[in-house]
């Protein structure tokens, strides 16, 4: 069986080379010639551990390849998968542009009877819309499917081979039974499998994002409250964590949820609520309470500082909305770093891998170090907002010389608090007494 993939972003990367480890003849399709050059060579646009030995391992076994050529690899394939980025509008939907672009790409050289696959995150309905969208256009007998896909940025790899669940959204047999099959190294590890029909697969997608996205905006408004009544998020957190109905995922307080999936969800899904005559108010709630999040770090920064944010020197630990990627799409220090920054600060930054895209962003705005020592020389506080392993062991004693003033914002809670006070540092964690 071949196998072509639309798109080669996040999403279309690690699926690609994935199913190309799975055994299967996979062409990955861009239309950025300079994007597939480098693809051929093994030089990924992305940063996520793992996947360039695996790019790299079935390049060389000549299983994966990567084409600019759309028409060959539609032709050539059995299955295609679309899995090109579906953005918000200003609205907050989903602008689909680029899925009808791929779409248009198949029916434009479908010439057989293959099974189109939606793999990007879409709104209710776009499946069967994109099924109708090809029909009209080719002619074509063909089949359809919706699989979303569940990978965390910075684990995507073992998500992949090791996955919860695989949602399969389909209303024939064949379209089930070849799935079935590209996805049989799966079952044989008793991975759990779940078959619906379109809009219950793309609903799933949406609600479980949405559901996470709400347990961070949960567990960061209950670290608001212990700060102002004298308790422990951590030891809340825990005890909420060891109730088997709720769980301990996704429960750790932080300076609010980012990526390129959470904000483009919850307001998609909002979206499509208030659509059908039916508002999710929780998911509408969990969006303003991030939000508000975002601000109330500036906030305790600011106070930390005594209310004076003109001309002091902030040390941003962490681009990266997470650690173990280069990604800053909605990462919160964006909205940090913009709001210290039209108070008067000055914003010294450092993170591992995103350095180059948080330079994308604001330009000769910050200044960009090497290091976290680098960051902290002069500065009047450090800010901590991405969890990299490298921030939990800092040379506290070293930081402190280094700084003007040795006040720590630990918008993560890595640093051990008592240490960092045993230093003499001005602490402040999140949620934490």
């Amino acid at each position: 069986m071949k196998i072509a993939i639309i798109g080669t972003g996040y999403v279309g990367l690690v699926t690609g080379a994935g199913l190309a480890d799975f055994g299967w003849n996979v062409t990955c399709v861009d239309l950025d010639s300079n994007k597939i050059e480098r693809l051929k060579e093994g030089k990924l646009p992305i940063y996520e551990p793992g996947l360039d030995s695996i790019v790299e391992k079935n390049l060389k076994e000549k299983r994966l390849s990567f084409t600019n050529k759309a028409s060959e690899a539609v032709k050539d394939s059995d299955v295609i998968f679309i899995t090109v980025g579906t953005p918000s509008k200003s609205d907050g939907s989903t602008d689909l542009t680029h899925v009808f672009e791929a779409a248009k790409m198949v029916a434009d050289s479908l010439n057989g009877n293959k099974l189109v696959v939606v793999k990007s995150t879409v709104p209710v309905g776009t499946t069967r819309q994109v099924y109708k969208f090809i029909h009209e256009k080719s002619h074509n007998i063909f089949d359809v499917a919706f699989n979303p896909e569940f990978l965390r940025e910075g684990s995507a790899v073992h998500d992949f081979f090791h996955p919860d669940r695989v949602i399969i959204g389909a209303e024939t047999s064949r379209a089930v039974e070849i799935l079935k099959a590209i996805y049989r190294p799966l079952y044989l590890i008793q991975t759990p499998f779940l078959f619906t029909n379109l809009e219950t697969a793309e609903l799933i997608k949406y609600a479980a994002n949405s559901f996470l996205a709400m347990k961070i905006a949960f567990i960061n408004e209950i670290a608001d409250l212990c700060e102002k009544v004298g308790a422990d998020v951590h030891d809340v957190s825990r005890a909420l964590g060891l109730d088997g109905r709720i769980g301990p995922k996704f429960l750790h307080p932080g300076p609010g949820y980012g990526g390129s999936c959470f904000p483009k969800d919850t307001k998609s899904f909002a979206v499509t609520g208030r659509e059908y005559g039916t508002p999710l108010t929780l998911v509408e709630a969990t969006i303003r309470a991030n939000e508000m999040h975002k601000n109330r770090m500036v906030r305790k920064i600011e106070r930390m500082l005594e209310g004076k944010l003109k001309s002091k020197i902030i040390g941003i630990l962490g681009l990266a909305f997470k650690p173990e990627t280069d990604d800053m799409r909605e990462s919160p220090t964006i909205t940090i770093i913009e709001n210290l920054l039209e108070k008067g600060a000055i914003i010294k930054a450092y993170d591992p891998r995103a350095m180059e895209n948080a330079k994308g962003i604001f330009g000769e705005k910050i200044e960009y170090c090497d290091n976290e020592y680098e960051v902290a020389e002069n500065s009047n506080i450090l800010v901590i907002t991405t969890e990299w392993n490298q921030f939990r062991a800092l040379n506290l004693e070293k930081i402190k010389s280094l700084m003007k003033e040795p006040k720590i914002a630990d918008l993560r809670n890595v640093l051990d608090s008592k240490m960092a006070k045993d230093y003499g540092f001005i602490y402040e964690g999140v949620g934490r007494r």
